[in-house]
């Protein structure tokens, strides 16, 4: 894979497709590029451009000491597409990559045709704030393949559970196989965290899809619902799914994503 030095660290990339539209596909917490799988096919098959890439901290990307926060990605994202020389793409951000999103629509709005925030929230709130304190504690203690073990309970519904057994085998020995060092886990963790842009979404004027997993019980829908609420003229959607929709039930969740970006295209 090709790799940028910007922004003081070197992130490793992938372009797909060569349509005339580009879509920047932003991803979760220690998620790695190749997280958009599901998603990548449909949209280079629709005629778009594809970027995605590892945030600092996971996969081939720099891991140098954090905490990092919601804006610090943001940056390293604006640095990635100007160093790639992209303007005028879509941004697609989900759950940290989402805040992550938020962040750079503030930002660097004039960069972009559409936003589309999933699966996200502006600020974390007393709920999802307990839980990442968990995983916090959990993670030195027992490793990240472990924490991730328990992401992995509040990501997927009760049917994937029941009923696609295999698959589910697949993810977790997926999780059980990651190498993403403690620190630079808890040092995107702390993203999450920290993250708030409740008060700064009316500076947010590109066009925005705010969409959720219509059963997401690890960043509940209303806390979505509310960041769409937030931001003047976004549309709201949501998908069959959890937290983990764009795995568990990809193909609603990409027409959703392509039907918003050709309305902006």
């Amino acid at each position: 894979m090709p790799q940028a030095h910007v922004n003081g660290i070197d992130i490793d990339y992938l372009i797909e497709g060569d349509g005339a539209e580009t879509i920047v596909m932003v991803n979760g917490l220690a998620d790695e590029k190749e997280s958009w799988g599901y998603q990548t096919p449909d949209l280079v098959a629709a005629g778009h451009r594809v970027l995605s890439f590892d945030n600092r901290g996971v996969g081939k990307s720099s891991m140098p000491p954090g905490p990092y926060t919601s804006q610090l990605f943001a940056a390293d994202t604006k640095a990635l597409v100007d160093a790639l020389g992209l303007t005028d793409f879509h941004l697609v951000g989900t759950s940290m990559g989402g805040m992550i999103a938020q962040e750079y629509a503030i930002a660097h709005g004039s960069d972009l045709k559409s936003l589309t925030l999933s699966s996200t929230y502006a600020a974390p709130g007393p709920f999802c704030s307990r839980m990442f304190s968990m995983w916090a504690d959990m993670a030195p203690q027992l490793g990240v393949p472990f924490v991730m073990r328990d992401v992995t309970l509040w990501a997927f519904t009760l049917a994937f559970f029941e009923t696609r057994g295999s698959e589910l085998e697949e993810f977790e020995a997926a999780m059980a196989a990651m190498d993403q060092p403690v620190e630079a886990y808890l040092a995107q963790l702390s993203s999450i965290q920290t993250h708030d842009a409740s008060d700064r979404l009316d500076r947010i004027t590109t066009p925005t899809l705010v969409i959720a997993g219509e059963e997401d019980i690890l960043i509940p829908v209303a806390l979505s619902r509310r960041l769409h609420e937030g931001i003047a003229g976004s549309e709201w959607a949501t998908t069959p799914g959890g937290h983990a929709s764009i795995w568990e039930h990809p193909e609603p969740f990409n027409q959703a994503v392509l039907a918003f970006i050709e309305r902006h295209s």
